[in-house]
């Protein structure tokens, strides 16, 4: 049986990690709620919830319904205004072509809503009529809870078993083994080796194209 791949977004394919903590931050100042910087860094790929379930732990601010929808919505408009700046990591591209043309499926799977979501998507090319993209949206849980990956796996029609999670923070490797999946971390979304590793990472690798060239090591083969 062939192994899938299933992607995580930012981080992972595309340099975006910065500008989500720059745009949540923006976000969060527009609402008189203090947070460093770092410390929203540490949230980026979880779910929405759980970030501001986590930002109320740290803050002791009541975050209610409305206020939660605000800072979304704001969040989302100060991501899309620095799309411009947006490029894939070195080598996602050529990794992407190549299980392609090695015919080996891959799917993308996400935290972010599809709002911010297509502008990742633009900067890689991705045709959502080809590929199977899975968004916060389209699933009941968010990482670092398997639904995204179980979901992006049932798009492909291929057992979540058999797939290679593919990310950069501990929900991602977190989320992979919860579903029983091969967790393969990529330090290009800013956690470090060790973390990844504890959190359940098989393999560790630099970037996209550093896991290119070793594809073979998880399962790539033509």
């Amino acid at each position: 049986m062939r192994t899938a791949f299933l992607f995580d977004l930012d981080g992972t394919l595309v340099d975006s990690v910065y500008q989500h903590v720059l745009a949540w931050k923006e976000a969060l100042d527009a609402e008189g709620i203090e947070l460093s910087v770092w410390r929203i860094h540490r949230k980026i790929g979880m779910s929405g919830g759980l970030f501001t379930s986590q930002l109320l732990r740290e803050t002791g601010i009541e975050v209610c319904v409305e206020r939660v929808e605000r800072l979304r919505q704001a969040h989302a408009t100060a991501y899309r205004k620095q799309s411009d700046h947006i490029r894939p990591l070195p080598g996602a591209r050529e990794l992407l072509n190549w299980l392609s043309q090695a015919d080996i499926p891959w799917a993308i799977a996400t935290s972010g809503r599809m709002e911010t979501a297509v502008v990742n998507l633009a900067s890689l090319g991705v045709d959502q009529n080809l590929i199977p993209v899975v968004t916060r949206d389209q699933v009941k849980y968010a990482k670092p809870d398997p639904d995204l990956f179980l979901a992006a796996a049932e798009r492909l029609s291929i057992p979540i078993e058999t797939a290679v999670v593919v990310g950069d923070s501990i929900w991602d490797m977190l989320a992979a083994i919860r579903c029983r999946a091969l967790g393969v971390g990529l330090l290009s979304g800013g956690y470090g080796p060790d973390e990844l590793r504890q959190s359940g990472a098989f393999r560790v690798y630099e970037d996209p194209a550093d896991l290119l060239s070793r594809i073979d090591e998880v399962g790539g083969r033509r």
